[in-house]
């Protein structure tokens, strides 16, 4: 029996791996068991680990970690918190591979306790980068340093760890896990969507358009103020647009705060946590995505929906045609907007195919940690100088 321990803070990763969570959870031959942190214990952040339960996952224990602070200090105490919380159950369990997605600080956090404790371990999603600046760049490759082996979407993302130094036999290119929830996730009507997140008795009349927006350091002043000129925008083109919670990064505070606020306007909801099968077919029926989520970047292609990104954050990272990125202004938004509304744009999406995967990577990865021997490269021994494709 393969002893499997998964890593996970955030409802945004877990959505990411939750189909990859599903199939080892059902292989007989796996003991699977997730370490919960941060966001899901918070019930300012929807209190999500609620949602793991319900999916019926085994927890190997949980850890308080999050201090949920609006400074940026607050993330490196939640990591510490972690390190802290989690070493010991981690050596107890003592797994034969642990596995992380992402960029967030407990990807770091994890990748120092498998190192350490001589585990293999998993990283998915390494090899990506933004031209944004955000801690999450090195933090994403300094996790990938520690990490035993890669998993990733893209060529992009494995040339990108051979020039950091990982060997070529390290890191495999199976597609993005996170978009097999596409296929996966059977069809729920527009009207079953709406009512799942607690929509306005009139948003069913109008065009959706969805709005993820998280904050940036440099935009953390003027955020608040953009983002309602963008809402704005939009309910002046005739849409309901639903308003999705920011992550807990420094800043957060007052952007939910400004995002309830207009979230409480007649042609706009907001909603604080959506389930998986509600935000697919939210992404379904939408008629545009707005903000500067990864999912506008990483998974909307997948439906063909037009996204305008934002402001500063994604910038620089690989994307399908139907996403516009915009400055931060009314003037550069609206433009955007119509560009992406226009029927050229829309009818350019009619054959548009996601350039991260085809939905069918879960099956890849599963087979791939049942049969790579992560022990035999535990140890990384090979000189960066020396490493070639």
């Amino acid at each position: 029996m393969q002893r499997i321990l998964a890593l996970t803070s955030i409802r945004s990763d877990y959505d990411l791996m939750s189909g990859v969570y599903r199939a080892l959870h059902d292989d007989p031959g796996v003991e699977l068991r997730l370490l919960v942190s941060g966001a899901h214990l918070s019930p300012q952040h929807g209190h999500t680990v609620d949602l793991i339960r319900a999916d019926g996952f085994a927890l190997l224990g949980d850890v308080e970690s999050l201090v949920s602070g609006d400074s940026k200090s607050a993330r490196l105490k939640t990591a510490a918190n972690l390190l802290g919380g989690m070493i010991d159950l981690v050596r107890s369990y003592a797994p034969d591979l642990m596995v992380f997605a992402g960029d967030r600080e407990d990807v770091l956090v994890g990748a120092m306790v498998g190192a350490f404790l001589g585990i293999p371990t998993v990283h998915f999603f390494g090899g990506d980068h933004a031209a944004d600046g955000h801690v999450d760049n090195p933090v994403r490759h300094a996790a990938s340093k520690l990490a035993t082996a890669h998993f990733v979407s893209i060529d992009e993302h494995r040339q990108r760890l051979l020039r950091l130094g990982e060997a070529p036999q390290r890191i495999s290119v199976i597609g993005s896990v996170a978009l097999d929830k596409f296929v996966a996730e059977p069809a729920l009507s527009r009207a079953a969507v709406l009512r799942g997140l607690g929509a306005k008795p009139h948003a069913g009349e109008h065009p959706l358009a969805l709005l993820i927006f998280h904050p940036v350091d440099q935009e953390r002043d003027s955020a608040p103020a953009f983002i309602s000129e963008a809402v704005q925008a939009l309910i002046a083109r005739g849409h309901h647009v639903l308003i999705g919670a920011p992550n807990g990064d420094p800043g957060s505070h007052a952007l939910a705060a400004a995002l309830r606020e207009l979230g409480e306007r007649p042609e706009a909801t907001y909603y604080a946590n959506a389930t998986r099968p509600l935000f697919v077919n939210l992404m379904r029926h939408a008629a545009l995505m707005a903000g500067n989520s990864s999912a506008g970047l990483l998974e909307a292609a997948s439906v063909r929906l037009p996204v305008v990104n934002i402001g500063e954050r994604q910038r620089g990272r690989p994307c399908a045609a139907n996403v516009v990125f915009c400055d931060a202004t009314r003037t550069a938004i609206e433009a955007a907007l119509d560009r992406v509304g226009s029927d050229g744009f829309k009818a350019a999406l009619a054959g548009l195919v996601n350039p991260f995967g085809d939905g069918h990577s879960v099956a890849r990865a599963v087979e791939l940690l049942k049969t790579i021997d992560f022990h035999a490269l535990v140890r990384k021994t090979e000189d960066p100088l020396h490493v070639r494709d």
